[in-house]
Order: structure tokens, then sequence, then C-alpha cells
């Protein structure tokens, strides 16, 4: 169990600073709904019930990119998720917020403007020095408690997310908890049963630093997407590699080559590999080819094949837990969401513990009609959710517990 406190030991009416991660895409400068609102409303909604005042904070993109933006929008999506009003103030610790934030009556929320407009927000420092920013000297004084509901933020070391639990009374909001909870149960659950693990998606690093921490915990794990081709080519197939305008495979390689390779010599029986990959044929629908049929990679491959998604099938049906990292095709263009799809319409039917990580791969979830009730979590979290697969630790959680123990 985690050792932080949560809104369950929350005293009454108190006044209460709450950390979201909203961060979303940005569509014609417009915010678009998605998971996180519908989760972090859950938070909202139950301080508010409580007669609390609430008053949240949360990001959105960086500086000097597209989709840093103000949060004026997102206050009225997470609106008609919590089923109240949010105000917006286009502040963050100056006069307008603080008038603002003192002038709210029992049950109201308010939501501050992007954190990181703050330049006190952003560079990564101890607890300690962000709890010393003008942006957390400032605002903390106005409150009796930090909620902190951002899991999927909580591998950083920002002054929203560390400064706060210095200085005030610190809780883990709803979203936190059960994300917590879920994505520390490979290291901290004892299952009956065969674990697997299912990696994918685009970034190598990742799924192998996951792969190379779990070496006692998981007992296979079935490959697909970028990793999964960069492993075939450490099996001696002509892939894994870019052509064309592709950038995604040589400085992956270069970079991981050497633990790709001692990862396969050491685990080699426990990692399955595609036997088949799909990639778009001359008449723009999908096209499978096997694996042991490839002479040199002349396209792009875009998902695992029919043959790859029942092979892996009954390694998932037979498992007591499945976690999920990354897809294993392009999902987002139908002609290959196939291994994808297939893999979690396989998980959804199997009676296991399942978590469904790294906030893209949950979105198949909602976009080929999957039922999210038939997992044991869908994360939102990314990094977040890496760094609990692999043990790192994340500064966000640790403040909590060191405020736990203070209090």
């Amino acid at each position: 169990m985690p050792e932080f406190h949560t809104i369950d030991d929350l005293p009454a009416d108190k006044r209460v600073l709450v950390r979201l991660d909203l961060n979303s895409p940005i569509e014609d400068g417009e915010p678009q709904d998605n998971r996180r609102f519908e989760r972090h409303a859950e938070t909202v909604r139950e301080l508010a019930d409580a007669g609390h005042r609430v008053v949240l904070m949360a990001h959105q993109g960086r500086p000097g990119r597209d989709d840093f933006t103000s949060l004026a929008g997102h206050a009225e999506i997470l609106a008609d998720h919590v089923g109240r009003d949010v105000g917006f103030v286009a502040d963050t610790y100056g006069d307008e917020a603080l008038a603002a934030i003192d002038a709210l009556a029992a049950g109201e929320i308010l939501l501050l403007e992007n954190t990181r407009m703050c330049e006190d927000e952003l560079p990564e420092a101890s607890p300690e020095e962000k709890a010393e920013t003008a942006f957390v000297e400032t605002l903390a004084p106005h409150f009796d408690a930090y909620v902190n509901d951002a899991y999927s933020a909580a591998h950083r070391k920002h002054a929203s997310l560390v400064g706060f639990p210095l200085t005030l009374p610190a809780y883990a909001g709803r979203v936190m908890e059960t994300e917590y909870e879920a994505n520390t149960a490979i290291a901290t659950r004892e299952f009956d049963g065969p674990v697997t693990m299912v990696v994918g998606g685009t970034k190598a690093t990742d799924v192998i630093g996951v792969m190379d921490a779990l070496d006692e915990t998981v007992d296979r794990f079935l490959l697909g997407g970028v990793a999964g081709e960069l492993f075939l080519r450490a099996a001696g197939h002509p892939v894994g590699h870019d052509v064309g305008e592709m950038d995604l495979f040589d400085e992956q390689w270069e970079k991981n080559q050497e633990l790709i390779e001692s990862v396969l010599d050491e685990r080699g029986d426990a990692i399955r590999l595609a036997s088949d990959l799909a990639y778009e044929g001359d008449d723009g629908e999908r096209a499978e080819v096997a694996v042991g049929d490839i002479d040199e990679k002349a396209t792009g491959y875009l998902d695992v094949g029919a043959a790859t998604v029942a092979d892996y099938e009954p390694a998932i049906r037979e498992s007591d837990a499945v976690f999920v990292k990354g897809a294993l095709g392009v999902f987002e263009d139908e002609r290959f969401a196939d291994g994808t799809v297939g893999v979690l319409e396989a998980i959804a039917e199997t009676d296991c513990f399942s978590v469904v990580g790294g906030g893209d791969t949950s979105r198949a979830i909602e976009m080929y009609g999957l039922r999210e009730d038939d997992f044991s979590h869908v994360s939102i979290a990314g990094g977040a959710y890496i760094r609990a697969l692999t043990g790192e630790p994340l500064p966000a959680v640790e403040v909590l517990e060191a405020a736990a123990k203070r209090q």
C-alpha cells in the first residue's frame, strides 16, 4: 500500500490547492477532451461535494512549442465532466489569482493559469529549492492543504509538483492513488501464474530499460512496434533500420545495440518476436509478410501480422497478470490496428490482473470500442509508468510520502 495520505485523510472545510495533469492535444488552438479530464474530475468533484474550496493547477505544453497555451478552454471541458462550474483566472500567483482564491466559497472550483507560464515552475531542481521559489512562497499561505492528483507528471521535479508538499499538509488525489497502486503492482504483488508483458511503441530505449529491470519479475515478453523490429534485427533478420525518409530505427539501434543483444542473449527463451509484419501494399491496402521471407527491408512495417497475434494470444490467455507498454503497430490507422487491438481483446477476455499503460496505447481501447472495465487498470501515464515499471523513484510521490511522515 502507498505510504502517503489520501483525500480520505483530509480534514473538513479546507481551502485546497490541487495539482492535475490536463496536458492535452491542441487542435486549432483548442484543447481536446480526453481521458485525463474524466479521471481528474472524480477527485475535483469529490473535494467540491465535501465543501472544500478547490483551486486547481495544471500545465499545457512547454514554452516555445505550438501546444503551449492558456488553460481557459481546459476549464470548460473539466466543468462538463465535474458537473459544476469551474472558474478560470488568467493568472497563477499574482494579485488577480490571490484575490480570486481568497473570494472562493465552500464547494466552488477555480482553475489557475498554466503553471509553465511561471518561470519558477520548469527547471528541474530539488524540492527544497522549489519550496523557496516565489511561486510556492506566495501561493502556499493562502491554502490549508495540497493535493497532488498528477501521477502522470510525478517523474518531474517542478515547483507545482514537489515544492508545495514541503510547505503544506499534502495528500494524494484519486488518480494519484489508483495509478500508483496499479503501476507498482508488478513489483509489489504476488501472482500465482505467469506474468506477461506486451511491449511496443516507438521508444525502444524505454522498452529495453523495462525489460532489463523486470528480468526477475516477468516470465515472457511479447514484442512489437519499433522495439520489436530492433530485436528482430538483433536476431539476424534484415529489418529494424530506416528506409526512405524514416527516422526511427538507426539512431536507437546505435544507442541500444549492445543492450538489446545482451537482453536477447540472456532472456531469449522469455522473449517472443513477431513471426510476420504488416505494411502498406501497392494498392494502399494492408499486406503481410512472414519475417523469414524478408530478404531486405524495402518499406516501413506498420504492425505485426495475423500469425503473430495468433501466436501471442495463448500466452496472454494463460497469464495471471498482463502489463502493456506501447502499441504493436500504428493503430491510429485502422489498417494497422490489428496487432494492438487483437492483443487488447485477448487481455480483455482473460481473467487476469491487467494494466494497459503508456498514454497513447490506452487510446486504442476507446477508438476500437473496447470496454475499459474489462481491464484492471488503464493508465493515463507515460513517463511515470515507465519509472514505476523500472523501479525508479518518482519525485512527486517521494515528497508526498515524506509529508505523510511529518504530519
